[in-house]
């Protein structure tokens, strides 16, 4: 196997060349250079083209969110790793678009090879002929929700109002039937009625309206739509509590399509002993050019421990899933991450969902 290229860029030339050591250590046969920006990184056709790009949090060190951007647009098919500065302030779904995973900074050698290894992984999954062959005896795939696509958006412009936000969501009459009925419903409810959908998005807000217009998009049709969708719901709501900040909203939305492989037809021939319906969702997530942390918790939430690292989206995905259907999580698993003394906790998160 021919030795992996990865290239950082911007950071501490010095703390790279540290990293490149440490990885060494671990048995891994990966050159790691620095590069100090976007014109030091070789060209996609270059004999030393890197296989995953690691871009610095900081744009006065040669990193940043424009440099991720300015990348994926010049190397489409490279692993792209955007580091996290400690701080915060970087927008996660300006992130999520551009790359495939997230790391905090500084860069370590252990988290780095996790990350590549549990991105190679998925892409190994997505690529396997057989699935493929699956997906292609299917037939007409669901379309890609455009409608939720667009109140994304439409969410992450800081000049937005709420009467545009309510032009969207009426588009569609069912949809806005749902978010006129749940801003009235108990949860939300102030003790005024609303009637009008621009108060309605309001009273929602962001994360809640744009979880339900998903799971109306998603699953709109079929027989077993409405008992899909208010499954989802439920595993989007408690994947959301298992994690905090901006990952909470990350995993309320993997959980929401975690059995999103299910609206794909059974009578298409696909045997879910030898193509389950979790690798098949994330097949139709990746068409639908969702965030790789979403198809990744797609793809695995029901075999949880071939994603290196610690507990994230797809563990909260996991868990979730399980005890929305009444099923046991992975103990292993759990106690693997740390996680597992949560597990009573979460039971009764469940048990009030």
């Amino acid at each position: 196997m021919s030795t992996v290229q990865i290239v950082v860029v911007g950071g501490d030339p010095a703390h790279v060349a540290q990293v490149a050591r440490e990885v060494s250590d671990y048995g891994m046969d990966w050159r790691l250079r620095h590069a100090a920006g976007p014109a030091d990184v070789p060209a996609p056709d270059a004999p030393d083209a890197p296989e995953v790009l690691v871009v610095s949090a900081r744009e006065s060190e040669g990193g940043g969110l424009p440099v991720l951007a300015a990348l994926a647009r010049r190397h489409p098919g490279t692993v792209r790793i955007q580091l996290m500065a400690p701080d915060g302030g970087q927008d996660l779904l300006d992130v999520l678009t551009n790359s495939h995973r997230m790391l905090n900074e500084p860069l370590e050698a252990l988290p780095l090879i996790e990350a590549v290894e549990s991105v190679s992984e998925l892409r190994d999954l997505l690529e396997d002929p057989a699935l493929k062959q699956a997906i292609e005896r299917v037939g007409t795939l669901p379309a890609a929700p455009r409608q939720y696509l667009a109140l994304t958006a439409l969410l992450r412009d800081p000049d937005s109002t709420a009467a545009q936000i309510a032009d969207v969501v009426g588009q569609d009459p069912t949809v806005a039937a749902r978010v006129l009925r749940l801003s009235n419903s108990a949860y939300y409810s102030g003790g005024r009625e609303i009637t009008d959908l621009r108060t309605a998005v309001t009273r929602l807000g962001h994360n809640a309206l744009r979880q339900l217009v998903l799971a109306s998009e998603v699953f709109s049709a079929g027989p077993e739509a409405d008992e899909l969708r208010d499954r989802a719901l439920r595993i989007s709501q408690l994947a959301g509590k298992l994690l905090a900040g901006p990952s909470a909203d990350l995993a309320a939305t993997a959980g929401l399509l975690a059995e999103v492989g299910l609206l794909l037809p059974r009578n298409a021939g696909i045997d879910p002993a030898v193509t389950p319906y979790s690798a098949t969702g994330a097949y139709l997530l990746g068409l639908w050019g969702l965030p790789g942390p979403i198809v990744e918790a797609v793809a695995f939430h029901d075999r949880p421990s071939r994603v290196r690292g610690s507990f994230w989206v797809t563990g909260a995905v996991h868990v979730a899933a399980a005890l929305v259907n009444g099923r046991e999580p992975d103990e292993a698993y759990l106690r693997a991450v740390g996680q597992y003394d949560r597990l009573p906790r979460w039971r009764e998160l469940a048990a009030a969902a």
